[in-house]
């Protein structure tokens, strides 16, 4: 099956694991609260035994590793091109989320540090964007 949109997570490989999911989490809730349910492809799952999964979506969701500034340049590229996507960054976490959002406004773009990004978008055109990253292993 051909899909017309990608999913992809481009996660920052220098960080823990527990510290990289949580980013993900964070930015996959954000991205898919403004994507929406029908272009997510969303589907509930049914076992033989009647319980429901639901909301799996149709399209992959493929998870990429890069550093900080590749994450800048690819979040860069998706504001340019109008790619829809989601950011983590490193003044997101630590206290509370009041205070999060003061650090982040007080930081210069340049000295953040990206945690990672989603993108959803043309198929081809994330796929550009994307294409030089490794799979998440």
């Amino acid at each position: 099956m051909i899909f017309e949109n990608k999913l992809v997570a481009v996660l920052n490989k220098d960080l823990e694991p527990g510290v990289v999911l949580n980013a993900l989490a964070h930015i996959s809730i954000g991205l898919g609260a403004e994507i929406g349910k029908s272009s997510l492809r969303l589907d509930d799952y049914k076992d033989g035994t009647g319980n429901i999964y639901p909301n799996i979506s149709q399209i992959p969701f493929i998870i990429l590793r890069a550093k900080s500034h590749e994450i800048r340049k690819t979040v860069k590229a998706a504001k340019e091109t109008q790619v829809l996507h989601g950011v983590f960054l490193d003044t997101m976490t630590g206290g509370t989320y009041k205070e999060q959002l003061v650090r982040t406004a007080e930081s210069k773009e340049e000295a953040l540090t990206y945690y990672g990004c989603v993108l959803f978008g043309d198929w081809p055109t994330v796929s550009e964007m994307t294409r030089k990253f490794s799979l998440w292993k």
